[in-house]
This record gives structure tokens, C-alpha cells and sequence, in this order.
């Protein structure tokens, strides 16, 4: 090897590690916006919310916040209002959660043995439809349907198939025994069609091969589906199962839209206790809404953590 070789190696290597630190420079630049919006948005406003908790702050009065440690969430832990806001919450959960992976999962199997292209096409367009209607005019529509009087279902009851009368229809929503589930249908409504799109994108991830070699062999199809296709989509129904607790534990548009602030209807949850105390009551007690958050934020965490590990992927 000549002197010439032996100087160039380092300069290549240098010009090299030169090379990579402009690309890594030019690449953190481009993510500096994303990073100060996250930053920002998202983690500041956690910050904040965990310091106010621990202070006294109340957005209407006039005095500095003082800082009293645990005192709201001491507060909140022996307020049973609380508590039971909380239970409402977790009831709508129960109610909720089985039919966002029951019903579209069903659906999605369903569609997926649909073998003409351009009949497959058209069913997954129509199942987008609800998940585009915006969330007002779902709310208002809902809201009609559910009418004691005008409404299309009681209607039904009533005129059509004379289950009831006019005078015992059910009662829908107005802070009744049958809100909850009623907001429930609602909701599993809406996303029908956006959760069954995750489960057909799973299912067509499953080779066709490998469920026509399980019938060769004599599986009939309820073994096929227990033993091939769910475990095989259990990480999408990780993921919903997930994404929709967080959502169905934190539900709070609804509850304002057909409840508002009775303390005494199913829809009071500890959603709208918390909005309650930060924004409609006394000099809005944001320290102490703030807490309430939290504590519902960690009872939430608990839950999703052991959802991961039921729906955590096997073998």
C-alpha cells in the first residue's frame, strides 16, 4: 500500500461521518416544527395541569394560587360524587367497549367473503359513511331519532308493532335508566364501519392458503375462526380495545349534548364533574378539576395496562 492510499482512507472516513452529521442535522431540522407543536400542545399542558392540581388556582378569583400539595386530591378521593361519576363512566365502558369489536368484527368477516371486486369496493365505502358524518349533525340526528314524541323509533313502538302506548314509550334520554344505553347504540353506530375497516385490513393479511388447508383437513369454520383468524387479529383487537376505553372512559360531548349537569342523571360522569368544577361552578375550581383529572387519567392507565396484557399477541 503507497503512502497516497494510506492518507486518503482517513479523509475518506472523514468526509463520510461529515456526510451522515449534514443528514442528520438537515433531518432534525425539518422535525424542529413537529417538535415545538408537540412540545406545546401536548406536553406543556400536561405540565401544567399536574402543577395546577396541587395548587388552590381558581380561574375567577382575584387571589395568587398557593400551593397545597395533595389537599384537592385528598378532596376528591372522600367526595363520593366522585366515585360514583366514575362508576357511571366505567357502567358506559361495559356497555360500550363489546360492541366496538363484537358487531364489526362480524361485519368485517362478513365483507371479506364478498368475492366480487367491485361489490367489495362499494360495501367498504358504505361503511365509511358514519365515521364521516360530523359528530354535530350525529349528535342532532341521534337526538331525533331518540324524541319521545317525534321520534322515528318510538314511533315505531308505538304506531307500527303497539308495543307501548303513548303514554308508557320509553323514554330514552332526560337523565333515565335507559340513557346510558341508548348514547351506547349511539356511539357503537358511528364507529361501526371505521372499526370494521381495521379488522378487514387484518383479515386480509391472513393467507387464503392457510385457511383452505384448515377445512382440507376437516376444521369447520367456527374452528378456523377460533384457532386462525382471531389470534391472528388479536393485535388489532389490542389496539381498538385500547384506543376505544380511553375514548368511551372520557366521553364528555355526549353527556353535556343529552344530560348536561344533573347530578343526578347517568350521563353526570367524572368527565363532566370535572368540567362542572373547572368551568360552571363557584369561581371555577380548576386546581381541584385539575386533580379530579388526574386521578381519572390514572385509573385509566391502570385499566389500559391490563387490557395490553389480556390482548398482548401469544405465540
Amino acid at each position: 500500500m503507497d503512502r497516497g492510499s494510506e492518507i486518503n482512507i482517513p479523509r475518506s472516513v472523514a468526509t463520510a461521518r461529515a456526510q451522515k452529521i449534514r443528514q442528520s442535522t438537515v433531518a432534525w431540522i425539518f422535525l424542529i416544527p413537529a417538535m415545538v407543536f408537540f412540545v406545546g400542545y401536548q406536553v406543556y399542558p400536561i405540565f401544567r395541569v399536574v402543577w395546577i392540581s396541587f395548587t388552590d388556582f381558581e380561574f375567577l378569583s382575584t387571589e395568587p394560587a398557593n400551593w397545597i400539595g395533595f389537599g384537592n386530591y385528598v378532596e376528591a378521593y372522600n367526595d363520593p360524587l366522585m366515585w360514583k361519576s366514575m362508576g357511571r363512566a366505567a357502567l358506559f365502558t361495559v356497555m360500550f367497549l363489546p360492541g366496538t369489536i363484537i358487531f364489526p368484527l362480524i361485519l368485517a368477516i362478513l365483507v371479506d367473503r364478498v368475492r366480487q371486486p367491485m361489490l367489495a369496493t362499494i360495501y367498504r365505502l358504505i361503511l365509511l359513511i358514519p365515521a364521516l358524518i360530523p359528530s354535530t349533525l350525529v349528535f342532532v340526528l341521534w337526538k331525533w331519532m331518540y324524541n319521545y314524541q317525534i321520534g322515528p323509533i318510538n314511533y315505531m313502538l308505538v304506531e307500527v308493532f303497539n308495543i307501548f302506548t303513548f303514554y308508557n314509550a320509553p323514554q330514552w334520554l332526560g337523565g333515565t335508566n335507559l340513557t346510558l344505553p341508548s348514547i351506547a347504540i349511539m356511539e357503537i353506530w358511528w364507529g361501526l364501519g371505521y372499526h370494521a375497516i381495521f379488522f378487514l385490513a387484518g383479515l386480509a393479511s391472513i393467507p387464503k392458503e392457510m385457511l383452505e388447508a384448515a377445512r382440507l383437513d376437516g376444521a369447520n369454520e367456527w374452528r378456523v375462526f377460533w384457532h386462525i383468524t382471531l389470534p391472528r387479529l388479536a393485535p388489532i383487537m389490542m389496539i381498538l380495545v385500547v384506543l376505544r376505553f380511553g375514548t368511551s372512559m372520557a366521553v364528555i360531548d355526549e353527556y353535556l349534548i343529552f344530560g348536561g349537569f344533573n347530578r343526578g342523571s347517568p350521563t353526570y360522569t367524572w368527565t363532566v364533574y370535572m368540567y362542572d368544577q373547572a368551568f360552571n361552578i363557584g369561581l371555577w375550581r380548576q386546581g381541584f378539576a385539575a386533580a379530579v383529572g388526574m386521578i381519572g387519567a390514572a385509573v385509566m392507565v391502570f385499566f389500559v395496562a391490563g387490557l395490553v396484557y389480556i390482548f398482548r399477541p401469544r405465540g
